[in-house]
């Protein structure tokens, strides 16, 4: 069965896109390629108990087990080693992507207190779309009893758009609640 959002984009998105920027060819037309969700936990990764409970969050909110990311070099000013834990990261794809995104746009987005939407100021010239949350509590897997400490994430969309225009034309089809 296909995503709800992927059926919306097929039979919605694409024909208004097409007809707003008209283009020629329908691989132009543009479409999520992936979504990343990254956390940093900076020397806190070093505690086993903290990355473990990441770990399962990540697992618990994405539906995949993330990959941890580690130091490139050393930083002395940092007490930064090599190889050594610094985060989390987990690329979503596919139906997998859909299914998270119309979670995130439907469920979670709303559950935050005094949401007004999106900042547009989120897209790079590329046209992917990044936003920062501040807390992980937002999402309906996550137990308010199960959280130890508050941690942020980082989500990004990629997109195969051109132009920061194009971008949010796409996103705004998907349902995306900006607020400008």
């Amino acid at each position: 069965m296909s995503p709800r959002l992927k059926t919306l984009y097929k039979e919605k998105a694409v024909p208004n896109l097409e007809e707003k920027f008209n283009y020629s060819n329908f691989h132009q037309i543009p479409k999520i390629e992936k979504i990343q969700l990254n956390r940093g936990l900076g020397l806190s990764a070093q505690n086993k108990n903290i990355l473990k409970k990441s770990i399962e969050e990540f697992s618990a909110i994405t539906g995949q087990k993330p990959i941890i990311t580690k130091a490139k070099n050393s930083n002395a000013g940092f007490k930064i080693r090599e190889a050594m834990d610094l985060g989390l990261t987990v690329t979503l794809r596919s139906n997998k992507m859909y299914a998270f995104l119309d979670k995130f746009i439907n469920i979670t987005l709303p559950q935050i207190r005094d949401f007004k939407g999106l900042s547009s100021k989120g897209f790079d010239r590329d046209g992917n779309f990044s936003v920062g949350l501040t807390e992980q509590l937002i999402f309906p897997e996550i137990s308010y009893e199960d959280v130890d400490q508050i941690y942020g994430l980082d989500v990004t969309i990629v997109t195969t758009a051109g132009t920061k225009e194009e971008s949010k034309a796409l996103l705004l089809e998907l349902g995306f609640p900006f607020n400008d």
